[in-house]
């Protein structure tokens, strides 16, 4: 579309790029500031010299340059002509961000008719800055005479240009032009994949290729290496370039960034990321027109562009797979994460670019700790891309350290190295785990678990042991690395400490009890309840809500997975569970692979408590009657993967009543945070034992009766006492209730 002159018109907003559009809007304010009425290109070319990241600045920078000419010499010319200049009015205006019209001159409109033909002689969708340069050069244009003096000739700019815009324009970037010129930053050369790669490009009829895989195993870099190959010669020798549509130009219009990409392609490689944002009809990112014109492309011939589309495994299965121009003209080639020694060679390709950016330097031997760490730890990303991000935050947190004087690692000064501590501490801080090498303290911790948890579990010695001995177990690496670091089988009665000795296990690992997910088997009764607990295959009903179990897990791989009352889910849902104590992972419906090996399993069922709980039977009869219940409902393969099935106890009275001061202790705590002592009786102790109506129920009543006899009616007393800070509260027994009673200091 080429500009024209009309009484008082407004220059169509879609010709100039978003780089063009803004020096115009620069130059615009320049001339209101200079009081005078009309844009000119000497305007326009002072803007040029002034804005360092336009094109055309580097265009000049670079052409002065060569031709041996001083840059300020020039810069102090143009800024005369600008200021020189008055023009008289016009008809064709310039409309900018703030809305002011803005005329243009009769030269300005023969620069931009100019740049605009250019850059639709080029395949482009927009003229920008470097065509308007160009059009700057003809004779009819005053600014010519002031660039012919530098030696800024027409064929000269306009060779120069064709010689950048091979690689970059304001609508493509080719990566083999790049690469000749060492713009392309080095790579790790998956061998491998590459030959597959090049064998699919060889063929000589239906050579696109679609690579699937999660986001971060490094497709595009894939194509990235193919480029760097080419540029050296040994590549598939009939192609000529990579080329990759950018972002801004697709956004803008996406159809005409499409056509002008496929041309510029010609004998050579389009790249197209995330492909499946094309397709899919109403759920497709771009219009239907840009879909259909990369849909032609699959069907090219001879010397027409080359196809190379990335894409998941969701996306393929879900919005390509059925589209019979990809399947019947593209292969499909799988990309996998990266190894743990592929993933530190990849780091130490990519060491001098991570030192040049944070300014500092990266000792070798962290690297393979870098890989080693996000590959096991930080599973909600592949490697490489999870280790790529590790090392961005420890390269981060290096520098802050070494800015702000602060150091993460104690005792040690901060300064400009990164280390292998450093980037344990910086994944310890990622996850909230202890994943930093077993110092002495930390060696104590874990040799005192037992201890640490009968704190909070009480009268249940044989589940706080087993427990104990596998995750001590695998703290010290001593497990299969695939299989969850333990997977057990919680038996017994209601309200003897089966979900609080998984809070407490949560607590003691990972931190926090919110370290711990929590799933009611109840709800996954049925067949189909499998797609809840994993995510909906694509194409079915809730297949974006993703799954309930599988998710969880994802956003926390390190965490308690506390699964009640597993007797009552579907054989299918068994079947689920049954891989992840085996395998220690699960794809989900999006295709994603999940990790379980930083989790801790545990299953609760009431199935035999009845045996537990009849105090008639002999502890070694009830066991042996529990477990032949057990076999009634779970298969031998389930039960046998189970790394223990722990009995709990049925809770005597002395259990009993250590738990409720466990209870008070812990109401203590709350009352404390009022700036209050509250202190309970031993006969007040007794007194709230004898409320529990249902012994059978194990500790669960307990907590009730504090609600009900203390809490509330401590609440009450409160708001009419008011007590002062410091004050101690005494609990005591009066009559048939409890009553406070302020105590002196």
């Amino acid at each position: 579309m080429t500009p024209r002159k009309r009484t008082r018109g407004t220059l169509d907003p879609k010709i100039p790029s978003k780089e063009l559009t803004r020096a115009l809007n620069v130059a615009s304010a320049r001339i209101l500031s200079l009081k005078k009425r009309v844009l000119t290109p000497e305007a326009l070319l002072l803007v040029f010299v002034e804005l360092e990241e336009v094109t055309a600045h580097k265009l000049l920078r670079e052409l002065l340059s060569t031709r041996g000419h001083r840059w300020d010499r020039f810069v102090g010319e143009a800024s005369g002509l600008a200021h020189e200049r008055i023009a008289a009015d016009a008809d064709f205006d310039w409309e900018t961000d703030e809305g002011k019209r803005i005329p243009l001159s009769d030269e300005m409109l023969i620069v931009l008719d100019e740049a605009l033909t250019l850059a639709q002689a080029r395949d482009e969708v927009y003229a920008g800055t470097e065509h308007v340069l160009v059009g700057m050069t003809y004779t009819k244009v005053s600014t010519s005479r002031l660039l012919e003096r530098y030696g800024l000739t027409q064929h000269a700019v306009q060779e120069t240009l064709a010689e950048r815009a091979v690689a970059r324009s304001t609508t493509t970037t080719d990566y083999v032009a790049l690469a000749r010129q060492g713009e392309v930053t080095p790579v790790f050369f998956r061998e491998e994949l590459l030959r597959d790669l090049i064998g699919l490009l060889t063929l000589t009829s239906d050579r696109h290729v679609i690579l699937v895989g999660p986001h971060g195993v490094g497709k595009r870099t894939l194509v990235y290496s193919l480029a760097l190959l080419i540029a050296e010669g040994k590549g598939p020798p009939d192609l000529k370039g990579v080329v990759k549509i950018n972002e801004e130009a697709l956004l803008d219009n996406a159809k005409l960034a499409m056509i002008s990409g496929l041309r510029k392609a010609k004998d050579g490689i389009l790249l197209v990321p995330h492909i499946a944002r094309f397709f899919g009809g109403f759920r497709a990112d771009f219009p239907e027109a840009a879909g259909k014109e990369l849909q032609k492309g699959f069907f090219s011939v001879d010397n027409e562009a080359i196809i190379i589309g990335t894409s998941t495994d969701s996306e393929y299965a879900e919005r390509l797979e059925s589209n019979a121009a990809i399947s019947g003209h593209a292969h499909a080639l799988r990309v996998e994460a990266t190894s743990t020694d592929e993933t530190t060679t990849i780091l130490d390709v990519l060491k001098p670019r991570f030192e040049a950016d944070y300014g500092l330097t990266i000792a070798d031997e962290s690297l393979g700790d870098v890989a080693r760490l996000a590959g096991r730890y930080l599973t909600t990303a592949p490697l490489p891309a999870s280790a790529v991000h590790l090392l961005h935050r420890a390269c981060a947190t290096v520098k802050m350290s070494a800015q702000s004087g602060l150091t993460v690692k104690p005792n040690i000064p901060a300064d400009q190295t990164l280390d292998a501590e450093d980037v344990m501490v910086t994944a310890s801080q990622i996850t909230g785990i202890p994943v930093n090498r077993l110092g002495a303290e930390e060696r104590a911790r874990y040799a005192h678990m037992v201890e640490h948890l009968h704190k909070r579990i009480i009268g249940q010695d044989d589940a706080v042991l087993a427990v104990s001995r596998a995750v001590k177990t695998a703290r010290v690496g001593l497990k299969d690395p695939k299989r969850p670091i333990g997977s057990f089988f919680f038996l017994g009665p209601t309200g003897v400490g089966k979900t609080e000795l998984a809070k407490a296990l949560a607590e003691f690992m990972f931190g926090t009890e919110d370290s711990m997910i929590v799933l009611d088997m109840t709800e996954y009764q049925e067949e189909n309840a499998v797609n809840r607990l994993i995510g909906a295959p694509p194409g079915y009903v809730g297949h974006e809500a993703g799954g309930q179990l599988t998710d969880k897990v994802a956003t926390m791989p390190y965490s308690v997975v506390l699964l009640d009352e597993v007797e009552k889910a579907h054989k299918r849902v068994l079947d689920v569970l049954l891989q992840i104590m085996e395998e220690g992972r699960l794809t989900d419906g999006k295709g994603r692979t999940v990790n379980f090996s930083e989790t801790v399993i545990i299953l609760t069922s009431n199935v035999g408590s009845q045996y537990m709980a009849d105090s008639g039977l002999s502890s070694a009869f009830a066991q042996g009657a529990a477990e032949e219940e057990l076999k009634r409902h779970f298969r031998p393969e389930f039960l046998n993967r189970l790394d223990g099935i722990i009995f709990f106890n049925v809770l005597s009275e002395d259990d009993l009543r250590q738990i409720l001061d466990l209870m008070l202790n812990k109401e203590g705590k709350l009352v404390a945070g009022r700036g209050l002592r509250m202190e309970v009786t031993d006969e007040a102790r007794t007194w709230l034992l004898d409320q529990n109506e249902h012994p059978e129920w194990g500790a669960r009543p307990l907590r009730r009766i504090i609600q009900r006899h203390i809490r509330e009616p401590l609440a009450d007393w409160l708001l009419t006492e008011d007590p002062p800070n410091g004050t101690a509260v005494r609990v005591e027994v009066k009559g048939q209730k409890l009553a406070f009673q302020k105590e002196a200091n």
